[in-house]
């Protein structure tokens, strides 16, 4: 289940800013920057992530899960992100709006809704502390 929240991540989008993320422009492949990584200390064993998606125009992501432990909450920086979680109908997410994915989740859609602007969001990762990778491309 994905839900739209139009609320600010304002402290972690200015931690990415200040941080020097600033967007790679691969031809129609995805960069992902890290931007945070800290353990959280009231919860023994959990770690959170921050990650900055830049997508250049028409760029996607591969169809994909995520490490088994990790809850991700992604909030859209710039442009519009076109996304489908699981089974549910595809969406795209304008700057601003956010959705999550529960453990488990398998990502089938993720790129830029756009030909012609870039896009960016920012991905927050609760996740086991050794849980690695944090992304895992299907199997062809």
């Amino acid at each position: 289940m994905r839900r739209v929240m139009r609320t600010g991540l304002l402290g972690l989008i200015a931690t990415a800013i200040s941080l020097g993320v600033s967007p790679g422009l691969a031809q129609n492949v995805e960069q992902v920057k890290p931007v945070f990584e800290h353990i959280i200390p009231n919860a023994e064993g959990k770690s959170m992530v921050a990650v900055v998606v830049t997508y250049p125009p028409g760029a996607k992501s591969p169809a994909h899960h995520h490490a088994r432990s990790a809850f991700i909450y992604a909030y859209v920086l710039s442009g519009a992100v076109r996304s489908q979680v699981d089974d549910e109908p595809a969406k795209v997410y304008r700057v601003g709006e956010g959705f999550y994915e529960v453990p488990g989740s398998h990502h089938r859609i993720s790129e830029n809704a756009s030909d012609k602007d870039p896009a960016s969001l920012l991905a927050i990762f609760v996740v086991d502390s050794k849980d690695k990778p944090l992304t895992i491309p299907d199997q062809k």
